[in-house]
């Protein structure tokens, strides 16, 4: 972001209860957290539940801010600090909504390619390949971590700037017209959409719905210039695709995944799909359909089939993820990234933390972090990674409950039990430590199936399941934890690795 304060006041709609001394002078940052102010920030002043961000107004101009938003004037002495320094005090009626205006001001000057990702599962991980594919070659500005709702958008839009390349927006959605909103704000170029699944049950009520909410990305893309980016193994893609009308609306369509060689238009696969000793897949990229000028250099090329193909080997665990990957090709692909380059990217791309992060502990054995976020899509997704691992100890997994699954919750709890209980089966997992009152479902699905109770646990908090873990772990062992975000597992794996 670059504006003074009267681009501010115009944008927002708000009026200045302090008036500048230089009303050109440029506000390069935005922020809601006074501990976070950087030299130049305009600090937005956002009421909370427990904190007002009103209060923080004075200490925000001491840290550096050149610019303060407010719904009211600020207590105390603020407003005259303000005025000592030449800081504006900006007023608007509502500083969240703000915060969107600005953004979609903003918006007009970014002249590169803005690409939104969505999905149920996946998207934080395909938005942080996606930048590290298109940072191998261009200036990108992603979302930080997940940051993807209303103030999440608006901020990765305004952390871009004029001569930005590439501005990668992580959408998430918690109903029926969320995704469209966040689309105004951002208005997104090319869409990608990972997968449909079971999550956001309890607030969409079928899968159709959750696809409705989904496919929203694909039906906010721009006639004529659009690309949309659809899973073609998921079954819900191609009625999105149908619904959002792109052929009706000249928006291409790019297939990407498993079977997507089969599909018509541009499109991105895998080939020879390989599962490493630890949970990594090592495969064959292979596009086929992108503009005939792109780059070649160095590339296996089929002239037959017009198939370009690298070796590709990520660094993140998980065969799902192979598919992320493939999205992650398809956008570098269609900027014009030769296919060994965003290969080479691709393979590069790191976990961040709650996600497959890999951690070992003092005494020697092996904690997969994977607490951010659970849903049935995901929860089988890491028991299958950490079944494939070649493990010189034991398979365990400490798996809590998944949250908004609305009337299936039971259901979907019991099913990540039988698949457990099968992996047990099959000698691909030695142990489940089930956690939480919904996890209840899931522990009695893994004692049906077969599982003995010396493998199998149901506990009821953090504290019991360190108590019954400790001293029995040893190096050659890996564990996983899983679970919903407000099951607060991070605190789980803090105390299993100090």
């Amino acid at each position: 972001m670059r504006l003074n304060s009267k681009q501010i006041v115009q944008y927002t709609g708000g009026k200045f209860i302090v008036e500048p001394i230089d009303a050109s002078e440029i506000m390069t940052g935005i922020t809601w957290d006074s501990r976070n102010v950087k030299q130049g920030d305009l600090y937005v002043a956002l009421p909370g539940e427990r904190v007002d961000g009103h209060q923080f107004v004075e200490d925000a101009m001491r840290a550096g801010a050149r610019g303060v938003m407010v719904t009211e004037a600020p207590k105390g002495t603020a407003c005259n600090y303000a005025a000592e320094l030449g800081v504006p005090v900006i007023e608007v009626p509502n500083t969240f909504h703000a915060i969107e205006d600005l953004a979609r001001a903003w918006r007009d000057f970014i002249g590169g390619k803005v690409v939104a990702i969505t999905g149920s599962t996946g998207k934080t991980t395909t938005k942080n390949l996606v930048r590290d594919v298109c940072a191998s070659r261009f200036a990108t500005v992603a979302t930080v971590a997940n940051q993807n709702n209303e103030l999440g958008v608006p901020n990765t839009i305004l952390a871009a700037d004029p001569d930005t390349k590439v501005v990668i927006v992580e959408m998430g959605m918690r109903g029926l017209g969320q995704i469209s909103h966040l689309c105004s704000i951002a208005r997104p170029d090319w869409g990608v959409v990972t997968n449909v699944g079971d999550c956001h049950m309890e607030l969409l009520g079928s899968r159709e719905n959750i696809a409705r909410a989904k496919g929203e990305l694909f039906d906010e893309l721009p006639p004529g210039s659009g690309k949309a980016f659809a899973n073609y193994a998921d079954e819900c893609s191609e009625a999105m695709v149908a619904a959002s009308r792109l052929a009706e609306r000249g928006v291409e369509v790019v297939r990407y995944g498993q079977g997507a060689e089969e599909a018509q238009g541009a499109r991105v696969w895998p080939e020879d799909v390989v599962i490493d000793s630890e949970g990594r897949a090592r495969f064959t990229l292979c596009e086929r359909g992108f503009a005939k000028d792109a780059p070649r250099e160095a590339t296996l090329f089929d002239m037959e089939a017009d198939t370009r193909k690298a070796a590709c080997h990520l660094s993140i665990r998980g065969e799902h993820n192979v598919a992320n990957a493939c999205a992650a090709a398809g956008v570098g692909i269609a900027l014009g990234i030769p296919i060994e380059d965003v290969a080479a990217a691709l393979s590069k791309s790191t976990s961040e933390a709650g996600r497959l992060e890999t951690l070992v502990a003092r005494d020697g054995f092996t904690v997969i972090n994977d607490s951010y976020n659970a849903n049935p899509d995901s929860m089988r997704a890491a028991l299958k990674m950490l079944s494939s691992m070649n493990v010189a100890g034991s398979r365990i997994a400490v798996l809590g409950d998944m949250g908004e699954l609305g009337d299936v919750e039971v259901s979907c709890h019991e099913g990540i039990g039988e698949f457990a209980a099968a992996l047990y089966d099959e000698g691909m997992l030695d142990g489940l430590v089930c956690i939480g009152e919904l996890s209840r479902h899931m522990h009695d699905a893994a004692a049906e199936g077969g599982m003995p109770p010396e493998s199998l646990r149901h506990v009821s908090g953090i504290a019991e399941v360190l108590e019954m873990l400790e001293g029995r772990l040893a190096a050659g062992d890996v564990v996983l934890v899983k679970a919903s975000h407000f099951m607060n597992l991070d605190r789980l794996v803090k105390g299993l690795v100090s």
